[in-house]
C-alpha cells in the first residue's frame, strides 16, 4: 500500500456496486482510501457492452477494460492491494493437464481461473481479496456437496491466502432486499491480519471473531448437527475427483460462515445479529406518479394474480407427457412494510410474471422502477440510466448486482483494521 492508498482492482464489474460500497466507505472514514486502479467487464453473450458503457459513463474509461478477462495478460494488470469482484457460480473442477503432469487445467471459460491465474502470475499478488457469490456455491455440485468451494479453498491456501467466509442476507442487517450472499474475504500470509487471525484460530480452535466479516456484520452461534473443522486433503486433482463423494446427497461440510488457513477448515452457522433500523420496499418507492407504461391495467390484471396465485392443475410436457403441477401463493401485491424478495434478470418488462415485483401506490397497482430497483440495491439514482440503455436492460444489471450497503460495511471494517491508529 502507498501511504494510506489501497489500491483496488474490479473485475468482472457490472455497473460498479463494489466500487461503489468502497467509495462509500471512503466517504464515512477519516482513515484510509480506496482508489481503483484497474477494473474489468466483459460480457460475452451480447454484442454491445451495455454494462461497460455504464461504468465507463460513472467513473471514466483510463483505467477500464473491456475485453475479456481471459484474455488480458496478467502483466497488463496493474499492481494492487486488494480485488474484488462478483465472479459466477461455474463448475471449477480441474484435471492435469496432458502435457505435463503437475500442470492443472480447469474448465475453459470459467472465470475462477483467471483469478486464479492473476494472484499466481504477479510477482507482488494482492495481499487482500474480497469476492461475491451465490450461497449455492457451498453446495455445489449436487454429486459431491462443497467440492467446488473446498477447490476454491484448497487453491487460494496453495497460494498463501488465510480465507474468511460468510453468507450475508443484505435484510438482516437492515438493507431494503431480502438478497442472500456468500463473501469471500482472503488475506494473504505476509499481513498483519493474517497473523492475527492465525493465532485467534491456534488459541480457540475455532472460527475467528476477529475477521473483517465477523466484526462488520454481528452475529451469534447456533449449534449444529456437522463436523466443524477438518482439513483438505490432497492435491487439487484429487480434491476435484473425490471430495465428499460418498455422502448424502443434502450433506455438505460448509457451514454459512467459515475460516481456513493451510487446508485447516473451521466451519459454523451463525444467526445476524442487527437491534437498528429494518429498510422496507415503503420507504424505497417514488412517492410522485411514474411512467404510464408501469401501471398495470384492468385487463392485465388477471393474468398477473394467476402467475402469483396458488396453482394445482394438470398440464402437458413438450413430448405429450401429462403431469400434475403446484405450487403456492405469492404476497399480491408486495408487502410494504418488508425489505423486497430478490431481485431478478427478468424484472423489467410489462409482461406478467410470477417473480416480478409489483406494489400498490395511491396512483393504481403497478411494477417497480429502475430507479427504485437501484434503490434496492442502494445504489444511486439514475446510476444506470444511460442513453441507449433500455428499462428492461437497466433493470437486468440491477439482477446481477449487489447491495452495496454490504460492501461498503465491509470496505469500512477493512479501513479500522488497516490503519487502526489513524486520525
Amino acid at each position: 500500500m502507498e501511504n494510506t492508498n489501497i489500491r483496488v482492482v474490479e473485475l468482472f464489474a457490472g455497473v460498479g456496486g463494489f466500487r461503489l460500497g468502497l467509495e462509500k466507505a471512503n466517504k464515512r472514514s477519516k482513515k484510509g482510501n480506496y482508489r481503483v486502479v484497474w477494473s474489468n467487464q466483459w460480457e460475452p453473450s451480447t454484442k454491445r457492452q451495455h454494462a461497460s458503457e455504464v461504468y465507463e459513463a460513472r467513473f471514466g474509461d483510463h483505467t477500464h477494460s473491456n475485453e475479456d478477462i481471459a484474455d488480458v495478460p496478467t502483466d497488463l494488470v496493474p499492481d494492487h492491494d486488494l480485488l474484488v469482484g462478483g465472479f459466477p457460480c461455474q463448475d471449477y473442477s480441474v484435471a492435469t493437464t496432458l502435457r505435463n503432469a503437475k500442470g492443472l487445467i480447469g474448465k475453459k471459460g470459467v472465470l475462477w481461473w483467471s483469478i486464479h491465474r492473476i494472484l499466481s502470475e504477479k510477482a507482488l499478488p494482492p495481499r487482500f481479496l474480497l469476492l461475491e457469490n451465490v450461497d449455492r456455491l457451498l453446495k455445489s455440485p449436487a454429486h459431491q456437496r462443497g467440492r467446488d468451494f473446498a477447490i476454491i479453498l484448497k487453491s487460494l491456501s496453495d497460494l498463501g491466502y488465510a480465507v474468511e467466509w460468510r453468507v450475508i442476507n443484505a435484510a438482516d442487517y437492515g438493507m431494503p432486499q431480502r438478497r442472500r450472499r456468500i463473501f469471500i474475504v482472503a488475506y494473504l500470509n505476509t499481513s498483519k491480519i493474517f497473523k492475527q487471525l492465525v493465532e485467534e484460530v491456534q488459541e480457540t480452535n475455532a472460527v475467528p471473531s476477529g475477521g473483517i466479516l465477523a466484526l462488520a456484520f454481528p452475529y451469534r452461534t447456533k449449534l449444529s448437527l456437522f463436523h466443524q473443522s477438518f482439513t483438505l486433503e490432497g492435491d487439487l486433482v484429487s480434491l476435484s475427483e473425490h471430495f465428499n463423494q460418498n455422502t448424502s446427497k443434502d450433506n455438505s461440510p460448509f457451514e454459512n460462515s467459515g475460516f481456513m488457513y493451510e487446508n485447516k477448515v473451521f466451519t459454523q452457522n451463525v444467526i445476524p445479529s442487527h437491534q437498528g433500523h429494518i429498510t422496507t420496499i415503503g420507504d424505497i418507492l417514488e412517492q410522485d406518479r411514474v411512467a404510464d407504461s408501469f401501471y398495470i391495467s384492468e385487463d392485465d390484471l388477471p393474468k398477473w394474480k394467476y402467475f402469483k396465485g396458488a396453482k394445482q392443475e394438470l398440464r402437458k410436457s413438450k413430448n405429450g407427457h401429462s403431469y400434475h403441477y403446484s405450487e403456492g401463493a405469492m404476497i399480491f401485491p408486495d408487502a410494504l412494510d418488508k425489505p423486497s424478495r430478490t431481485i431478478i434478470t427478468g424484472e423489467g418488462g410489462a409482461s406478467p410474471s410470477r417473480f416480478k415485483h409489483v406494489v400498490e401506490t395511491p396512483h393504481g397497482i403497478r411494477r417497480l422502477t429502475p430507479k427504485e430497483l437501484e434503490r434496492l440495491n442502494m445504489f444511486p439514482d439514475d446510476h444506470t440510466k444511460l442513453e441507449g440503455i433500455t428499462d428492461a436492460k437497466r433493470a437486468f444489471f440491477m439482477g446481477n448486482a449487489l447491495v452495496v450497503g454490504i460492501v461498503e460495511r465491509i470496505g469500512e471494517e477493512f479501513l479500522d483494521a488497516l490503519f487502526p491508529e489513524s486520525p
